[in-house]
């Protein structure tokens, strides 16, 4: 039967494109929802601010009636404006076992992307790179985290098979969370502690936590900025207020981290428990009971999942990592962590690479973002 792609423009398409992938992913183990009250805000023009300065659709396609895949287009133009690019993403991707509905699929996308003269798509990739980025190609038989995609391993080659081709990797790796540091941390714990005048800010509560955001947050835009990370827009403040908001719930005030220098922050990093468990208990459903067990899990997991990071330009090499890294491995051993999953880290940061695995990390998973010419 034909496939039939058609834009999803109503309510009721809507609802179809959030709560597909739960259909598409029935009985896969390492699969973890998102969380649908989440997801729900995040594709409403009126609720996610990124539609003001992004271009966008939304595609559905069907086969004999049967609705049998779904993918988002994006124009980010901040971005865009900012790199001086021409570029579109695809995200969002899920679709059954077809290699016809994917080729359906993002051919609609790119025939969108270039109709509006963008030259290069890559994916898959969200508004921002706080969003879901790459497709796991190493590391199936561990749980998907929080913020990640997890897909099948049919779904890169599907891909590829469209012409698309690496972009960039990105490494995660696991450390163990050790019972006594090695000796070489403390040594350079010790130094940086006893140059530049910094301190080392921690939390107990998230009310002492929240006078802290929006300077987080404003440090990140500017080392990303600054870094020129790969796919990265500077946020404006309301935009920084909803990712708090969206965070702020579930985070556990032990597990940030705040370097300072005459009040000002120089560096951060932010983890959080692993809940990905309650997660798919709740089955991505905070009501009414689904919050009980993202709680539970949260108290019972034995993983912590770092999410950012940075440190200011002019105060790198000086040691604040270790800083951040000492308090936190400390906190986790605290808490009766077992491990840290390091998040995504980009395939040229050999710098943070090395560092993890100086400290006994290892990859145990690699994410791909895609890029094809139109």
């Amino acid at each position: 039967m034909p496939i039939d792609v058609r834009e999803a423009k109503t309510r009721r398409d809507l609802r179809a494109f959030i709560y597909l992938p739960e259909k598409i992913h029935k009985g896969h183990r390492n699969w973890v929802p998102p969380i649908f009250m989440d997801d729900r805000k995040y594709f409403n023009p009126r609720k996610n601010k990124a539609f003001g300065y992004c271009r966008s659709i939304l595609f559905l396609a069907y086969r004999g009636g049967r609705l049998v895949g779904r993918v988002m287009g994006i124009i980010n133009t901040r971005f865009n404006e900012h790199r001086k690019e021409r570029l579109a993403r695809f995200g969002y991707l899920e679709t059954i076992e077809d290699p016809e509905v994917v080729h359906a699929l993002l051919g609609r996308v790119e025939e969108w992307a270039r109709s509006l003269g963008m030259i290069r798509i890559v994916g898959p990739y969200g508004f921002s790179d706080q969003d879901p980025e790459g497709y796991l190609i190493e590391g199936f038989e561990h749980r998907a985290t929080i913020a990640t995609y997890y897909n099948f391993d049919w779904l890169p080659r599907m891909v590829e098979g469209e012409g698309y081709i690496k972009d960039i990797d990105y490494y995660v790796y696991k450390l163990d969370v050790p019972d006594e540091l090695p000796a070489f941390y403390h040594k350079i714990f010790e130094r940086a502690q006893k140059r530049g005048n910094f301190r080392t800010v921690e939390f107990r509560k998230r009310k002492e936590l929240k006078p802290w955001i929006r300077p987080i947050l404003g440090l990140m835009n500017e080392c990303y900025t600054g870094s020129n990370i790969y796919g990265f827009a500077p946020l404006e403040e309301k935009e920084m207020d909803d990712l708090a908001k969206r965070y702020m719930p579930i985070l556990d005030p032990r597990f940030i981290k705040v370097v300072t220098k005459d009040g000002e922050p120089a560096a951060f990093v932010v983890g959080m428990p692993d809940m990905t468990a309650g997660i798919q208990k709740a089955r991505g459903r905070l009501l009414p009971f689904g919050f009980l067990h993202i709680l539970r899990a949260a108290k019972k997991t034995k993983q912590l999942d770092l999410l950012l990071g940075a440190v200011r330009e002019k105060y790198r090499g000086m040691g604040l990592d270790v800083l951040m890294g000492f308090k936190m491995l400390t906190s986790a051993r605290e808490a009766g962590f077992d491990y840290l999953d390091s998040h995504h880290e980009m395939e040229s940061n050999v710098k943070v690479r090395a560092e993890m695995e100086r400290m006994g990390g290892k990859v145990y998973k690699r994410f791909r973002v895609y890029q094809k010419n139109l």
